[in-house]
């Protein structure tokens, strides 16, 4: 289609264009949050998190016939596109798929970072909550602590577990049924 024949004539969906943009960057990952694209270049450190979390609910997951991924969230209907530190999705889901919605999930986690920790503590939170994530579990960096939460709501979750000092045994609900030690975060 050459630009001549675009007809902008109804004005351009600036949700539309902007995830358009974020998935056609070269190079780095990005995610959209509220309406700011944000790279996504964790630390080792912040790596070492996650895999610590991911090497304990991963033979659960395969169980569960689903993959543990950071593949991307949409949140449709919002200026949101995220790009979680993990995921548990069914695999049938998985299969094929650019983006899925929080509420394909089985479980989110989201490590904190410095630059972006209140992102994870507040606005994601709420977001997933509002998109029917399932489960999520914040792993906090600065404050040195793990919170499950639960019951997604329109305003929130529900429900909170935590947060729980490093060190304790954290209880991951069904369909995990799982015990995380955190002591090696």
């Amino acid at each position: 289609m050459s630009i001549e024949s675009v007809d902008y004539s109804n004005g351009v969906d600036p949700e539309r264009a902007l995830k358009y943009a974020i998935q056609h960057i070269k190079g780095e990952r990005a995610q959209i949050v509220e309406g700011v694209i944000e790279p996504v270049s964790p630390t080792w450190d912040h790596e070492a998190a996650a895999e610590t979390i991911r090497d304990q609910i991963r033979a659960r997951a395969r169980e569960l016939d689903c993959v543990t991924g950071s593949g991307n969230l949409d949140l449709p209907g919002s200026s949101n596109w995220y790009v979680p530190d993990i995921a548990v999705v069914p695999a049938a889901a998985a299969k094929g798929a650019g983006a899925l919605l929080p509420a394909d999930t089985l479980l989110v986690v989201e490590v904190t970072s410095e630059s972006n920790a209140e992102t994870d503590r507040v606005v994601k939170r709420r977001r997933y909550a509002e998109y029917g994530a399932p489960l999520y579990l914040l792993v906090d960096r600065q404050e040195r602590s793990v919170t499950v939460y639960s019951e997604p709501g329109e305003l929130g979750y529900t429900r909170a577990d935590g947060p729980h000092p490093y060190g304790t045994t954290v209880r991951l609900p069904e369909p995990f049924g799982l015990e995380l030690d955190t002591t090696g975060l």
